[in-house]
């Protein structure tokens, strides 16, 4: 096996992230019966932008969020529904081991037309699959990437004691994966962050036809050691681009493994610079200037403002809408306004 590159992150203390909006997820349609959809989006785990509005994958329930940040009004697009009809999934109605787990998004444009990819986390084979969403026509397909994730399993310098794929960027023809190291120690393994990178064309290749054509290989694999806070680890939740620069989310939890939730000590963001080798990141606090105390699963950046990103935090209780948070970003992290054409 090859040698593995190691990066360590440092605390930016001049990398300041200040939630300054917090807004519950509610559906403007309500619940439905017939489609087993909630009043509100819960367990966000994954934003971007599609088209003019926001998106917001959940892990425990098979709906696609669309929100239009200028009034934030919420709808929901329906994704396939799993045994017995059902798109909620959780401990409450026994079921949880049914779920998608969809942890993060990508968006791309295939012949002329955006597609939304929600990737499973493949932390058990049932998460396996990808959503593939024509969100202008208000379809949802599933596909089945048992072979991909049964490799990156595999590759243990990426997935680690236990796979959890909880990030997904396109740069420069290239899908990076970003795995969470917060699995539980197994067979003499430890859990790690790290990405890995995929051709992007192999991976459309392999998607529509994973039978017929071949795994894409896995490249420039990467572990990160991105601190702790409270003597919790920090473990990726979400990735995006601004512009050249990599930002990514990270909550420290001690989860058990990942498959259950913990104590959450709090969320940070940070830049990953591929030139210079380098990564940083700042805690996010609240207005009050106290460190915020929730699990920010999801991050994207404004097209409207600069220096200002969109998270999602899940609150961990199906019962309880997850919220939408507006984050002001402080001078040093110089990041400009999304482009709608990236």
């Amino acid at each position: 096996m090859n040698t593995i590159e190691r990066l360590t992150a440092v605390e930016d203390p001049a990398l300041c992230a200040e939630i300054v909006t917090r807004v519950p997820l509610l559906y403007a349609e309500g619940a439905d019966v017939i489609l087993d959809r909630p009043a509100h989006v819960r367990s966000a785990s994954s934003i971007r932008w599609s088209g003019n509005r926001l998106a917001v994958i959940q892990d425990d329930a098979h709906f696609l969020a669309l929100i239009d940040p200028s009034d934030l009004n919420v709808r929901a697009l329906a994704l396939p529904a799993g045994p017995g009809g059902l798109r909620q999934f959780d401990d409450l109605r026994g079921n949880k081991a049914f779920k998608l787990d969809l942890e993060t998004n990508l968006v791309v444009q295939v012949e002329g037309e955006e597609l939304f990819l929600a990737f499973g986390s493949g932390s058990t084979p049932e998460r396996d699959k990808v959503a593939v969403v024509n969100v202008r026509m208000g379809t949802a397909d599933l596909w089945d990437a048992s072979g991909l994730y049964a490799e990156l399993r595999c590759r243990t310098d990426f997935s680690g004691s236990e796979l959890n794929i909880e990030g997904a960027i396109l740069i420069e023809g290239v899908v990076r994966l970003f795995n969470r190291g917060n699995g539980a120690p197994r067979d003499g393994l430890q859990p790690v962050n790290a990405t890995t990178d995929l051709d992007w064309r192999a991976l459309w290749s392999y998607l529509e036809n994973p039978r017929a054509r071949p795994i894409p290989t896995l490249r420039n694999i990467v572990q990160y050691d991105l601190g702790t806070m409270h003597g919790i680890k920090l473990t990726f939740t979400d990735a995006c681009l601004a512009g050249e620069r990599i930002v990514f989310a990270a909550a420290a939890e001690s989860s058990p493994d990942v498959t259950r939730d913990g104590l959450v000590a709090g969320s940070a963001l940070g830049m990953i610079d591929d030139a210079s080798k380098t990564v940083r990141y700042g805690l996010l606090r609240e207005k009050n200037g106290n460190v915020f105390r929730g699990k920010v699963e999801g991050v994207t950046i404004s097209r409207t403002e600069a220096n200002q990103a969109y998270v999602v935090v899940d609150v961990d209780d199906p019962l309880a809408a997850s919220e939408l948070c507006v984050v002001r970003l402080s001078e040093s992290w110089r990041i400009e306004m999304d482009r709608p054409s990236r």
